[in-house]
């Protein structure tokens, strides 16, 4: 009988304590939507008023933050918001009611489809893991403010006139912090510290993050992580009790990061204005989804001047454009302007040179790789290195470069006459690729171009690094490069002495390829400004002489400011987004369709 009423009793304490649980979660799921879902109003302080700063808004060179919690009215709002300059991007953040701001002005602006996320800085804790080859630091310099503006440009950000950065270089209200190569010196990445109490007055002692980019061809994980955490870092320091961001709703890899690190979703909202800058985001999905970036550069660029384009095949990058009564089809850059003929010798690389031998451009000791053993030993011998490639072929594959013997020559051929029948031996020239864009026989872009390495850590093995590594390069070019785990990048790998099971030292580098095609992970560096005459008029020469408009000529150089070079191949088809900011897809229609070339001065966005 006691057993019962005990147990009675019991179980009657066990609804009791889990009623007050569960009453309690439910008050603590109220408080937060209650902290969380209105900020409360702001006035400008005094110190904001001295850096510039009115009606609750903040220059970020890019646009202005708008804290929209300071306005009186929405219509107050939507004033400021028409105020937006050309070619920036204004933001109104924290907006209470945003559907009466778009119910008064449902053609000028729209609700950014974009989640804010919250870091509690007095939970915070920083990570033990501190960066491996790279450092983070404020930004100092005019160079930092270009490396900046590079950054944007890679990841179709706004870019921000350099003398702004400097001017803001000591302001108290925004910071920009960089990511800089402990070995080489570049910036690998790049954020903006937005410190609410600062620039607005904030009673909440809030703070907030924009502008993360990172180098799509950085060597180094983790840079992303590693900046959002310095600035929690700098933040808690401060003083500030959170810490929030903006992220586009679909950006899957980034929300995972940010989730990982302690954010968590808040139900503040962000307006912007309908301009040309923000279109993707409030025109909707596009049919041009399946395009890969070397087409859609180009389709974009001629519904931009009003150019009709019919995709045949998205693809594999065919599409139609119409203007008028011309009517132009292309894959990809390569078009209907380029011939048959052409196309027929930069096909054939064994043609291809001749052609250029003939032209009087400097060109490589070749040789079939059908040739009897000894001639191919004896060709081996006085070269020293060697490299197979099928005659026919594009992206770097069949290629191998830096052979020494007999044995992988043979070895080499029969990989590349999976690619072409008919396969060409080259000797082995020591340098870097250079990439000159020639389009209507005038040079367009130049850019050195990297075999992929990657930088130990002391932990995994080098096939977990590649993998790594071809997951960035993957998620940067929308598919378009990444790293094979082929014949070729374990002979590279061996050549140094490793295997794809063995762990890199820590900070060590290796590189895995001995190309630096952009499809097999190679990075591509910008030279354009500095690249040496004798390079470019040669260059053109060469597109002159096999009579095409558009073409990618490929140099080998020992620098590009120098004027020493041999010719590795020439491209019909040359990636013109990976040349990005430069003009590249508009001088390609401009030759497409002279009569729109005048729409192209527009400004660049």
């Amino acid at each position: 009988m006691s057993t019962t009423r005990k147990s009675k009793t019991t179980s009657q304490g066990g609804h009791r304590e889990h009623a007050r649980d569960r009453d309690g979660a439910y008050a603590h799921r109220l408080r937060k939507m209650r902290d969380n879902g209105l900020k409360p109003p702001i006035t400008v302080g005094e110190e904001a008023q001295d850096e510039g700063t009115s009606r609750n808004v903040i220059d970020c060179g890019w646009g202005r933050l708008l804290f929209a919690q300071g306005f009186n009215s929405p219509a107050e709002l939507l004033d400021c918001l028409r105020e937006e300059h050309d070619d920036q991007r204004d933001i109104a953040v924290y907006v209470r009611d945003p559907q009466v701001l778009l119910g008064q002005a449902p053609g000028e602006v729209f609700l950014d489809p974009s989640h804010t996320y919250r870091l509690q800085l007095s939970t915070f804790r920083a990570s033990r893991h501190h960066p491996k080859g790279f450092f983070i630091r404020r930004l100092t310099s005019i160079d930092d403010a270009d490396a900046i503006n590079r950054l944007y440009a890679a990841r179709g950000m706004v870019k921000i006139e350099p003398e702004f950065f400097w001017e803001q270089r000591d302001a108290r209200s925004i910071s920009y912090f960089v990511a800089e190569d402990k070995e080489t010196g570049e910036i690998i990445g790049t954020a903006t510290a937005i410190d609410h109490a600062k620039a607005v007055d904030d009673p909440e002692n809030g703070s907030s993050l924009w502008c993360l980019a990172v180098d799509p061809q950085a060597r180094h994980s983790g840079v992303g992580r590693s900046l959002v955490g310095h600035l929690a870092e700098y933040f808690t320091t401060r003083g500030r009790a959170y810490m929030d961001l903006s992220v586009l709703h679909d950006n899957e890899e980034a929300i995972a990061l940010y989730e990982k690190l302690g954010f968590e979703r808040v139900p503040f909202f962000a307006v912007k204005r309908k301009n040309t800058i923000n279109e993707k985001l409030f025109v909707g999905p596009t049919t041009d989804d399946e395009l890969n970036p070397y087409a859609a550069i180009i389709v974009k660029e001629a519904r931009l001047r009003g150019i009709h384009v019919e995709l045949s095949d998205p693809e594999r990058g065919y599409f139609t454009l119409i203007h008028g009564a011309r009517s132009i089809r292309c894959r990809e850059s390569l078009s209907e302007l380029t011939s048959a003929v052409a196309l027929s010798l930069c096909d054939d690389k064994g043609a291809a040179r001749r052609v250029a031998e003939a032209a009087g451009v400097s060109v490589p000791a070749q040789m079939n790789a059908d040739a009897p053993a000894l001639e191919l030993e004896r060709f081996i011998a006085e070269h020293g290195k060697v490299v197979i490639k099928p005659t026919s072929g594009e992206q770097g594959r069949g290629v191998s470069v830096g052979l020494t013997s007999l044995d992988e020559v043979t070895s080499a051929t029969k990989e590349a006459r999976a690619v072409s029948s008919q396969v060409i031996m080259e000797e082995c020239i020591d340098g870097t690729d250079l990439r000159l864009v020639i389009i209507n026989h005038q040079l367009v872009a130049a850019a050195v171009r990297q075999p992929p390495e990657v930088v130990g850590n002391g932990r995994d093995t080098i096939r977990h690094l590649i993998a790594s590594q071809s997951r960035r390069r993957a998620s940067a070019t929308g598919g378009e490069s990444c790293i094979p785990f082929d014949a070729e990048t374990k002979r590279t790998i061996a050549s140094q002495g490793y295997s794809l099971d063995d762990v890199l030292p820590q900070a060590e580098s290796l590189r895995v390829r001995r190309t630096a095609n952009l499809h097999t992970g190679g990075t591509i560096h910008d030279v354009t400004d500095i690249v040496h005459p004798k390079l470019v008029e040669d260059a053109i020469r060469l597109t002159r002489a096999i009579d095409i408009p558009v073409a990618g000529i490929d140099f080998m150089i020992k620098a590009s400011d120098q004027p020493h070079y041999w010719f590795i191949e020439a491209n019909e088809r040359p990636g013109l987004a990976n040349h990005e900011p430069h003009p590249t897809a508009e001088r390609f229609i401009d030759l497409l369709f002279p009569l729109t070339a005048a729409r192209s001065a527009r400004p660049s966005l």
